[in-house]
């Protein structure tokens, strides 16, 4: 949680723009309007229209100097540093008057787009008196952002003028990929956090490369398990179980080119990466392993493979402002890349949204990855072509559209099909399994000891 706080005094002219009527005033013109009007007819003296003129300028120039000279209140905001994209957040504004008595209304300057409720608000001050106003904010992109200061109109003693002047300083922010469920993974082991994503966990007991412990035997333990030396010093059968072998590598490979700007819902294809990204690497990290990060195509970022659950917090800074751009992906550079920069043998997790046209570049960044790694393609469904397919038809654009969904599922299919022939692991998902998909991908390459 941050502050940020400007006294009166640092906000200068630029701050300030010039006063305007306030409808007091304005209804008084009219008024003495209709008094001209009433002198041009004849039904009034001259010199009540030229009295009430001088008057009301007096009055209303004496109000204007005295806004003028009203000193801005002090502003003080709290908010975090880090936002959550899609998570709604509270922001408090604190609102200390210098003046006897005044009317102030408050409009913070937030990040345009956000989705925000409980503002303009209107605050009576009194001199040394602080006011508070809490509001909702929502961050609906991931990157850098900033407050703008804080709005301010007030209110001329008499009501006639009003001005609007920026209190506050600028505040930079920063919107990370929602981390709750990361925060909910912690208090659960790696088994069950991987269960709570939805991932079908096919254990085999007792199998694994790594020793875990000795425990008596149970039936079903193959003979090999069975620690003879043991089973002589406590006269029973006793089994060695293992685990599977950690400290191996995961490298998630992100495309970031124009596949990835499609949307599902209010997040683009992306987002919903960068989400399932974060849960498998978190996984993995909890289970020993090391994960890095590599995004080509529009946006790029290389993180080496780190150990240690405090490795998400590097994957988050290095991502968190990537952002997918209407550029193609060139894959074989990726791959090329990711090569000459990853030289020790892991799983390479390329998230993509294949098309067939992208196959022939796709299969020679295969080739050229599997010659040292284990690859997974992991490639993105939008989810309103299953909607499409599963509609009912009724009329003639309604069965050619259906028919052309079939038949681009039917390529797309045709195109994973190539990729498992030349023995790459293919995920064909919609953007809600895609977490699922991965860390059970990630956890069957483990069990099967292909690394």
């Amino acid at each position: 949680m941050t502050t940020s706080t400007v006294p009166a005094a640092a906000d200068g002219a630029a701050a300030r723009a010039w006063p305007r009527p306030a409808p007091p005033l304005l209804a008084l013109l009219p008024a003495w309007s209709a008094l001209g009007l009433a002198v041009a007819v004849g039904r009034a003296p001259a010199a009540w229209w030229v009295v009430a003129g001088l008057a009301l300028a007096a009055v209303a120039a004496l109000d204007l100097v005295r806004l003028l000279r009203r000193p801005t209140p002090h502003v003080q905001r709290r908010t975090a540093d880090t936002w959550p994209v899609g998570v709604e957040r509270a922001v408090t504004l604190t609102v200390t008057g210098d003046a006897r008595r005044q009317s102030v209304d408050v409009f913070d300057l937030h990040p345009g787009g956000w989705a925000m409720t409980g503002l303009p608000r209107r605050l009576a001050l009194r001199r040394g008196q602080a006011a508070s106003v809490d509001y909702a904010l929502r961050a609906d992109a991931r990157g850098d952002f900033a407050f703008a200061g804080v709005q301010l109109r007030l209110q001329s003693p008499w009501r006639l003028w009003q001005q609007s002047r920026i209190a506050g300083a600028a505040q930079r922010v920063r919107v990370f990929p929602n981390f709750a469920p990361l925060a909910k993974f912690a208090m659960f082991s790696a088994e069950q956090a991987s269960r709570l994503v939805g991932a079908h966990l096919k254990r085999r007991r007792g199998e694994g490369t790594d020793f875990h412990q000795m425990r008596e035997y149970r039936v079903g333990d193959s003979l090999r398990q069975i620690d003879w030396k043991a089973t002589s010093r406590a006269r029973r059968l006793i089994s060695r179980e293992y685990q599977d072998e950690k400290n191996q590598q995961l490298v998630l490979l992100l495309d970031t080119g124009r596949r990835l700007l499609a949307r599902d819902g209010a997040l683009a294809h992306f987002d919903h990466v960068l989400d399932a990204a974060l849960v498998v690497a978190y996984l993995a990290l909890r289970q020993g392993d090391g994960v890095g990060l590599l995004a080509t195509g529009g946006d790029g970022a290389w993180v080496p493979p780190r150990r240690g659950v405090g490795a998400i917090d590097e994957l988050l800074r290095a991502s968190y402002a990537l952002q997918p751009q209407p550029v193609a992906t060139d894959f074989l550079a990726a791959a090329t890349e990711l090569s000459l920069r990853q030289r020790r043998r892991a799983l390479v997790m390329l998230v993509t949204n294949l098309r067939d046209e992208d196959m022939d570049d796709l299969l020679a960044a295969v080739a050229v990855l599997r010659r040292r790694h284990v690859v997974c393609v992991a490639s993105l469904r939008e989810g309103s072509l299953d909607e499409a397919l599963a509609a009912d038809v009724v009329d003639l654009p309604g069965a050619i559209r259906a028919g052309a969904t079939a038949q681009y599922l039917a390529q797309r299919s045709a195109a994973h099909e190539r990729l498992r022939g030349h023995g790459v692991m293919v995920l064909d998902v919609t953007c809600a399994q895609l977490a699922a998909a991965l860390v059970e991908k990630y956890l069957a390459v483990k069990r099967d000891g292909l690394l």
